[in-house]
């Protein structure tokens, strides 16, 4: 890892870095470097190194994890984008630790949909070992992972489920939990408008679910038939 790590500090920048820490609410220090240019380090990295082995990604994803600037976080899901393919349920134990540390939404909407996501689908008796107890868990973070798991599925969207995780976590009053709600609803109603515009009118929301999970409807759907 040394390599890429190296090719990080090389390219910071300092005027960039106080504009993205302020960005993240102050969460994480940061080396400046802007997305594109992050990614072409570690298509760089990979072109000359290549990709770790699947039994050395969970020790390589974490040795970056660990480093203090958001970059090697960021960095790290990268790596773990190309490796998507190797994912399998071994690496679910990775994926929980790296949504429960340095935990933030940058990190936790790309591991729940893309990678946690992405093995549900495939191995979907880890729903019930993993997303079933994240929704019910005291981790905001993990709640939020089950309720985005999904987010990409589309027709292959297990409604019953969907519906059910957002009925344990309607009250609360958590930010990122009630935007995930909505972030879903909304991403579901360009599938099934009808099901989406129904759940809402039947259950009670919170005004930010209400008002995200309406947005493609009210633009779209709701516009078409006339309402």
């Amino acid at each position: 890892m040394r390599p890429l790590i190296t090719a990080l500090e090389i390219h910071q920048n300092k005027e960039n870095a106080q504009p993205m820490k302020h960005y993240m609410r102050d969460q994480f220090p940061f080396f400046g470097i802007k997305a594109p240019d992050r990614r072409a380090i570690v298509r760089d990295f990979i072109r000359n190194y290549g990709l770790p082995e699947s039994d050395q990604l969970p020790l390589t994803i974490k040795q970056l994890w660990n480093l203090p600037m958001r970059e090697c976080q960021t960095a790290a899901l990268d790596l773990l984008g190309y490796a998507k393919k190797q994912l399998k349920a071994d690496h679910m134990p990775l994926l929980e630790w790296l949504i429960v540390t340095k935990s933030w939404w940058d990190t936790v909407d790309y591991i729940a949909p893309q990678c946690c996501g992405t093995l549900f689908k495939h191995d979907p008796y880890l729903i019930e070992l993993y997303a079933d107890k994240w929704i019910v868990s005291q981790n905001i973070w993990l709640r939020r992972a089950a309720l985005l798991h999904q987010l990409k599925y589309k027709q292959m969207t297990n409604e019953a489920r969907l519906f059910r995780y957002i009925l344990l976590n309607a009250d609360s009053d958590q930010f990122f939990i009630q935007k995930a709600i909505g972030w879903v609803l909304r991403e579901y109603s360009k599938t099934d408008p009808h099901a989406v515009q129904l759940f809402i009118q039947q259950h009670e929301l919170k005004p930010l679910s209400t008002r995200e999970g309406l947005k493609w409807l009210n633009r779209h759907y709701l516009k078409s038939k006339g309402e």
